[in-house]
């Protein structure tokens, strides 16, 4: 990996960038309201005309995703030769894709869970705000470092 110094830039993503980024992995985390506190969970998804969409079984994360409070999704990863990290945030409502014509288009994304058991709940995500930035990795030796220390004033 290259690794650049720790001061590199930071580049914010536009939404073509974006979504490129999110259409070339296939796990990111869903942070959702939960009674009293955040909750967040790892997902798989697929990016479909804009949206993200995942499938899910009955239980707090369906619930949540469901309610009235929006949703964030995060996904990120690192290129391991050029050391170029990103990060990508969506933000928006999630809402059951229930009408059968949605359910079979979904089928064509091909979508699979990771975890056995009922799956049966398609969730569409549709952003109302999608953020992105990408930087370089900083090389450890960059920033894995000991505070320097003051020198000791001479007393005489």
């Amino acid at each position: 990996m290259t690794n650049k110094p720790a001061n590199a830039p930071v580049e914010e993503l536009d939404a073509h960038e974006c979504w490129a980024f999110l259409r070339g992995v296939s796990v990111g985390r869903l942070a959702v309201w939960v009674t009293d506190h955040p909750d967040i969970f790892p997902i798989n998804y697929a990016v479909d005309h804009g949206t993200l969409v995942f499938r899910t079984g009955l239980g707090t994360k369906l619930e949540a995703a469901l309610g009235e409070t929006p949703v964030a999704f995060e996904a990120d990863g690192v290129d391991p030769v050029s050391g170029v990290a990103w990060s990508v945030v969506a933000k928006g409502n999630a809402a059951r894709i229930d009408s059968i014509e949605e359910v079979l288009d979904s089928f064509s994304i091909m979508l699979f869970p990771w975890q056995s058991g009922h799956k049966d709940s398609f969730i569409r995500i549709a952003p109302t705000s999608l953020t992105g930035r990408k930087f370089t990795v900083a090389d450890p030796a960059q920033w894995w470092t000991a505070p320097a220390t003051a020198p000791h004033a001479a007393t005489e």
